[in-house]
């Protein structure tokens, strides 16, 4: 017996022109009678560069026909020239093809000429991006001396931030608000134009215009329709050195918006290129992996042309990233990664729904063993597990997330669902077959090969067989599972025939275990998934991934979030599981839990919406995230917005419950959702004020206390 998994889908469907704005949304369709598939890209079957025109910003050529490009962005004062000009140069020297700065007024503009004028001296001749917000003229000022202008449709012409909400009985009314923005905007086009200046049409997900946001909410339509608003003006004047970008930091919104914009250019005629980036995107292995999910899975579909991986650290670390996601989206273009056509019609690129697998019911043949915390509703997380990890249980106990009592595990919120054995401990092993009688006592089940489950069997394990090993055995007169087995799984590679596919519906196996063999996993993946989709299967499905030792961490997180992630965003899959053996079993466990949650699946620790800082940041952004996670990162379901200033925090609320934001210098404003609540808190003490606001809204839970360490073995010593 089985039981449905629940909807975990977090996206809400699209309000009607007037409504107040929802949180997060992705269903962006036009009209109730569009089908997909929906045009997007090149090919839903074959990673191919979506061809554009060739954008020139200073010595960088932007598009289709050229490398992708790598940006980052300054931190420092620019008002400080010296210190803006050393920080260029070591972006630089780390690879940037390309360096933006905050230009946020006259005086910033004019030191804007100065560091110009100073790199080039001193033989840099990177291209700058003047990043501005709310200030026109500002934009013509620094026009004269930087590559390229970054606008931002949402504040260039509505002025400061609010979320008031306007009826437009007549869409003429929102129409002839057009004329306003065509009158701000035109002497910036005209400029540019006349000096050879690049632009960037950058939209963002939270500080869409009052005026969008009450015509077509926060949905990614108004995302695309902002930006169309101001290309159009471009267009008019025969201006055509642009790019487009529509960043979010909620990665399935991104991917969404991006689609989107590709999807409507390509029923326009339009080539202009793509920059792409997950803004507010965090720090560490969860940044990488958010900016990796969404960056990566365009990359995978051949979008994309110049790349920011946002992260809250110094700029000159954001390059790495980004070289290793340019490298996987390069590599699949020049390879030719995919499969052949088959016909793809069900994935529906308008509206996220994940798909709803089934969870083991207990039944009578189950015995002792309780199957029901095998998989989990929200996403599943399996660890493989060799024989060398279990020689110090404790030890594999906690990688795997488990809690202890007086040397027993325990799941906790975070902890492995069930792993993966190659190898099993022979039965003479009483110590490591008690290390899994324990994990099986908790529901942590242990999936071993079918083949040596019955050299030796272990009573409770889940045998894995292969899918045609499977099929072959049921068409023989049933699958023989080894002795004390009563729940099995399969291997699927990806090269299946569709017979072959829809047989799972008759063999009905626990969970099937996806690796595909191809070069290309997103698309081989999908191929499966529309196969099994049409057949009315509904087995769960884990992503099973593989890496080489020569893998580094970085390359893992990347890889994994572009290639898990960019079919998670299309709900295309029920959990992960990641397989290196020269890794820490903790770090591959928690780099599964990040994959889950950047993916709105899972919530096992606290979201963090955190800006990457800039010269308009009005404290030390990343001491202050890190005082913010130290206190409150226990709180697993809260999300918590720390923004250096006011350009994208207000708007970046409605992907968070809380909000940390610079008011003023030295001053905090604090948020629950987009209401501010709190204005002009001094920075000492701002943080506890915070955590009270967690707790006067029924949202705080006490740290766990640390559990008895007496006896326990040095956990940093072993590798398991």
């Amino acid at each position: 017996m089985q039981a449905r998994m629940m909807r975990a889908g977090p996206l809400r469907a699209f309000r009607p022109a007037g409504a107040r704005r929802l949180a997060l949304k992705v269903n962006a369709a036009a009209s109730t009678d569009e089908q997909p598939p929906f045009k997007y890209c090149e090919s839903p079957y074959q990673t191919k560069r979506r061809p554009t025109r060739t954008v020139h910003i200073g010595k960088v050529k932007v598009g289709s026909e050229h490398p992708v490009a790598l940006q980052t962005m300054t931190t420092t004062d620019t008002r400080d020239v010296e210190g803006t000009v050393a920080q260029v140069k070591k972006c630089a020297d780390a690879g940037a093809d390309i360096v933006r700065i905050t230009v946020q007024g006259k005086r910033e503009a004019e030191a804007c000429k100065k560091i110009r004028q100073r790199l080039f001296e001193d033989g840099y001749d990177v291209p700058l991006v003047a990043d501005i917000h709310f200030q026109p003229t500002v934009a013509m000022i620094v026009a004269e001396c930087f590559e390229k202008i970054r606008i931002n449709p949402g504040n260039f012409a509505d002025g400061r931030k609010t979320f008031e909400v306007i009826n437009y009985d007549d869409p003429k009314q929102f129409e002839e608000e057009r004329a306003y923005i065509e009158e701000i905007f035109t002497p910036l086009v005209l400029k540019c134009k006349e000096l050879g200046r690049a632009m960037r049409i950058g939209t963002n997900h939270g500080s869409l215009s009052a005026r969008i946001l009450s015509y077509y909410g926060d949905t990614p339509r108004g995302m695309v329709q902002s930006a169309f608003e101001f290309a159009e003006i471009c267009r008019k004047h025969d201006y055509h050195n642009f790019v487009f970008s529509m960043k979010a930091s909620n990665p399935l919104v991104m991917v969404s918006a991006y689609r989107l914009l590709a999807e409507e250019m390509y029923k326009r005629g339009w080539d202009y290129p793509l920059h792409l980036g997950v803004t507010e995107a965090g720090e560490g292995e969860d940044g990488r992996m958010k900016s990796a999910i969404g960056i990566g899975a365009l990359l995978m579909d051949g979008l994309g042309d110049t790349i920011r991986v946002s992260l809250t650290e110094d700029p000159e670390y954001e390059i790495d990233p980004c070289q290793r996601l340019a490298k996987v989206g390069e590599t699949a273009c020049a390879e030719g990664w995919g499969v052949a056509d088959f016909g793809e019609r069900l994935r529906d690129t308008h509206a996220f729904a994940r798909r709803v697998g089934d969870l083991p019911e207990q039944v009578a043949e189950d015995g002792d063993y309780d199957y029901r915390g095998l998989l989990h509703r929200d996403g599943t997380v399996f660890s493989a597990v060799t024989l060398a990890g279990l020689k110090q249980a404790d030890v594999m106990y906690r990688k795997l997330g488990a809690k202890l009592a007086v040397g027993m595990p325990f799941k906790d919120i975070a902890t492995s669902d069930s792993i993966l054995m190659r190898e099993i401990p022979p039965s003479s092993d009483t110590e490591g077959r008690r290390a899994l009688r324990r994990l099986q006592e908790v529901t942590v089940h242990v999936i071993a090969p079918a083949d040596v489950l019955a050299k030796d069997p272990l009573p409770g394990a889940v045998a894995l067989h292969t899918l045609r090993d499977a099929v072959a055995a049921h068409a023989a007169g049933g699958v023989a599972l080894p002795e004390g087995c009563v729940r099995f799984a399969v291997s699927v590679d990806g090269t299946e025939s569709d017979a072959e596919l829809r047989a799972l519906a008759d063999i009905k196996p626990v969970v099937v275990l996806l690796n595909t063999v191809t070069s290309s996993r997103v698309h081989a993946s999908r191929r499966v998934f529309e196969v099994i989709k049409a057949a009315g299967i509904t087995v769960p499905v884990i992503h099973h991934i593989q890496f080489p030792e020569s893998a580094a961490r970085d390359e893992l997180v990347i890889k994994t979030g572009s290639w898990l992630g960019g079919l998670l965003v299309d709900g295309l899959g029920d959990g992960a599981l990641i397989e290196a053996p020269h890794e820490d079993l903790e770090f591959l466990r928690l780099t599964s839990f990040g994959l889950l949650q950047g993916s709105r699946m899972r919530n096992t620790k606290t979201e963090y919406v955190s800006c990457p800082s800039c010269g308009r940041t009005l404290f030390d952004l990343q001491d202050v995230t890190e005082q913010i996670r130290t206190k409150t990162g226990h709180l697993p379901g809260v999300a918590i917005a720390v923004m250096g200033c006011i350009v994208n925090g207000p708007g970046e609320m409605a992907d968070a419950d809380f909000g940390y934001v610079g008011g003023a210098p030295g001053k905090i404003d604090l948020y629950v959702g987009k209401e501010v609540v709190q204005r002009g808190i001094p920075m000492v003490g701002a943080t506890d004020a915070l955590v009270q606001l967690i707790k006067d809204h029924g949202r705080w839970v006490d740290p766990p206390k640390e559990e008895e360490q007496e006896n326990a073995p040095e956990v940093a010593a072993v590798s398991v």
